[in-house]
Parts: structure tokens; C-alpha cells; sequence
């Protein structure tokens, strides 16, 4: 607090209040262990995917270090929305109750520069581990296993991955803005988590059983899911023609493109976290601090 706390009439400029926000919020994330459950969480998915699957000769016309970046990928598409969501959905409701908020505030720095500290430390936190932990993988491959390094696939697969974080970053601030009780903060974003990442399949599934309904629509209705539209630019990059989808992948070859579908499975999930860091960003400037 110490930057803060200058003089009476002296406002410290937005790139101070920022810092020593940063700082603030940087220190509960350590505190909290978070920083390095996801370094160790990603670890150890990469090293048993490593292990198993770089001694492989090809499956479903993926070798070598391109498929053990790819299942690594899918998993990481399953497990990412659940780190975000947990790693944001809890942070502004609890700040809240245990009356955070309120001495913050009392200091010179406005509403905007909490949400933007925020958002700035959690994000970090879970895209950095990542960031960093891919390119070793790689590596690890390509020196202990003699495997060639995918650069291409592995950059797309960055992306592709900070999009889909950052997506469900929005959703759980969004979440933990507008929902007061641990209780229910939980319940949302475990039902969030589940729409984006199970449910949603199924449900497509038994619409289709159940009405046939065209197969544009159900893409349509799928690709609005950020993590299948993530699933669908992972793929697209791994395997261009989408033959490995079957006549799935003719289908959205011939209508989409490859390109277009990695293009898709960026922008989406990035345009629904703007959208929902706007929401928590308005709903924390018009709404009470307890």
C-alpha cells in the first residue's frame, strides 16, 4: 500500500496505482499456491504424454512430437476453462467479503484500475506456466527423443490456447462480480465449466437424434461454444484437410476452410471474454463494494 499512500492531495498516476495493485494481487496468487499448481498440473500432463506418446510410431495420421503437442492440446482444452474459471471466479467475491474491497477504495485508485490489475495477474498466471512449458516440451522431445519440432503447430497452438483462457478469464470475473455468496459463485462457474465442456455434446447429440436437424445448424450451435470452436482450430492446424474428422471434416473442408476454422476458434473465444470482462468491468463500477 505503501504506493499508494503518498500525501493527502497527491494522486498517483495509473501506471503506479496498476503496480502496487499488481503487486497486491501478485501476492495473494503466491500466497494461494496457484502459480504453481497450474506449473505442476501442466508438468505433469506433459510429461505422461511425453512419455507415452512420443515413443509411438502414428495414430490417426499424427507422429512424433506433432501428436504429443496435439493430445496435449485436447487436454489442455478440457482442463484450461476449469483453471480459469477457478483461478478468477473467486477472487472479486471473496475480496469483497472479507472487506478487501473497501479498504482498497479508500485509497486514490478507482474501480477500473482493480478490474484491470486483476484480470492482468490472474491471466498471467495461468498463460504463463503455458507459455513456457510448450516450447521445453518440444524441446524435450527433440533432444531425448529425436523428434522434429512442429514450430508451426506448436505457435497455433499457443494461441489458440490463450484465447480459450482468456474467454472463460471474462466468464469467471464476470461470475465473481456479479455473485456475492462463495456458494453460488461456486455452483456457477461449475455449471459453466460443464455447458462448455460436456454438456453441450451431448446435448447436440440428442438434438440431432431427435429433430435431424441440418448439419449447418448444429455447427452453428457448436461453434458457438468457445472450447469447441478451440477444438475445431486445434484440429484444423494439426491436420489441414480435417480427413481425421471424417466426413465431419469434408464437410467443414469444403465449407469453411481450414484457415477460416483456426481464424473462428480465435476470434470467438476472445470476443466472449471481451464480453465478459466488459459486463464484470460495468457491473463492479455501478454496484456496491459489500
Amino acid at each position: 500500500m505503501s504506493a499508494l499512500a503518498t500525501s493527502p492531495d497527491a494522486v498517483p498516476s495509473t501506471t503506479v496505482r496498476l503496480r502496487a495493485l499488481a503487486r497486491l494481487e501478485g501476492g495473494e496468487v503466491l500466497r494461494s499456491r496457484w502459480l504453481v499448481f497450474c506449473a505442476g498440473l501442466y508438468s505433469a500432463l506433459s510429461a505422461l504424454l511425453l512419455l507415452v506418446g512420443a515413443r509411438e510410431s502414428g495414430v490417426l495420421g499424427f507422429t512424433g512430437m506433432e501428436r504429443v503437442l496435439l493430445s496435449l492440446s485436447h487436454a489442455l482444452v478440457v482442463l484450461l476453462p476449469l483453471l480459469a474459471l477457478t483461478g478468477t471466479g473467486l477472487g472479486v467475491s471473496r475480496a469483497r467479503r472479507d472487506g478487501t474491497l473497501e479498504l482498497l477504495f479508500s485509497h486514490p485508485i478507482s474501480r477500473d484500475d482493480y478490474v484491470v490489475a486483476v484480470t492482468l495477474v490472474r491471466y498471467g498466471a495461468l498463460i504463463l506456466p503455458l507459455v513456457v512449458l510448450m516450447p521445453v516440451l518440444a524441446g524435450v522431445g527433440a533432444l531425448g527423443f529425436h523428434q522434429a519440432i512442429p514450430w508451426l503447430f506448436l505457435v497455433r497452438a499457443l494461441v489458440v490456447s490463450a484465447a480459450l483462457l482468456w474467454s472463460f478469464t471474462g466468464i469467471g470475473l464476470a461470475i465473481s462480480v456479479r455473485v456475492q455468496e462463495p456458494d453460488r459463485v461456486m455452483m456457477y462457474l461449475l455449471l459453466a465449466w460443464v455447458l462448455g465442456v460436456a454438456l453441450l455434446d451431448f446435448g447436440l447429440v440428442g438434438l440431432m437424434l431427435q429433430w435431424r436437424l441440418p448439419a449447418s445448424l448444429v455447427f452453428v450451435l457448436a461453434g458457438i461454444n468457445p472450447v469447441e470452436a478451440a477444438r475445431l482450430a486445434l484440429v484444423s492446424g494439426a491436420e489441414p484437410t480435417l480427413t481425421t474428422l471424417g466426413p465431419v471434416g469434408f464437410f467443414l473442408r469444403d465449407r469453411l476452410g481450414s484457415s477460416l476454422l483456426f481464424v473462428t476458434g480465435v476470434a470467438w473465444p476472445l470476443l466472449v471474454g471481451i464480453v465478459g470482462w466488459l459486463l464484470a468491468r460495468t457491473r463492479l463500477r455501478a454496484g456496491d463494494l459489500v
